[in-house]
């Protein structure tokens, strides 16, 4: 398949329409502070802005950090030791994990190409919509979610960084 060629704005219109489907995921679902595409190889590919966490309390909820390096971090690290732990289980591939902590939650949703969807949640969220919303995207976004868009899409993260 070949890529498409970016556009006045940049990017490639299958690389704006996964920006589109991340923001959407994350103004349309309560309890959402950040959330991170990442590479099978442990790359951002796609982020949202969580609010700094040194920044006021008022300017809204906070990330992990404010950083969505650390998320993609976190999210990477997560995939990496389910996957082991379901190798050495023998328990076939593994399709989401979740981490429910005292102030949030961590969702970590596979995509069909390897990459990884990580959401970091306010404590009182709900989960299942949480997880319903996740499935939506994993959906949308893995049969788009090529090599070449892949590496547009990391192409544009270090740019930005």
């Amino acid at each position: 398949m070949k890529a498409q060629a970016p556009t006045a704005y940049g990017l490639s219109s299958q690389a704006r329409n996964l920006q589109w489907l991340l923001s959407n995921l994350v103004d349309e679902v309560p309890g959402i502070r950040s959330v991170a595409v990442v590479s099978s190889d442990g790359l951002l590919l796609l982020a949202s802005d969580p609010v700094l966490a040194d920044g006021p309390a008022e300017a809204g909820p906070r990330g992990p950090r404010g950083s969505s390096a650390d998320l993609a971090t976190i999210v990477s690290g997560v995939g990496s030791l389910t996957n082991g732990a379901a190798k050495l289980m023998d328990g076939g591939t593994v399709k989401q994990t979740m981490i429910a902590m005292d102030e949030g939650s961590l969702f970590v949703s596979y995509i069909s190409d390897g990459s990884l969807l990580g959401v970091h949640a306010t404590p009182d969220c709900d989960m299942s919509v949480v997880a319903y919303h996740m499935a939506l995207f994993v959906g949308r976004a893995g049969h788009v979610l090529t090599p070449e868009l892949r590496s547009e899409l990391r192409k544009s993260m270090e740019s930005v960084q």
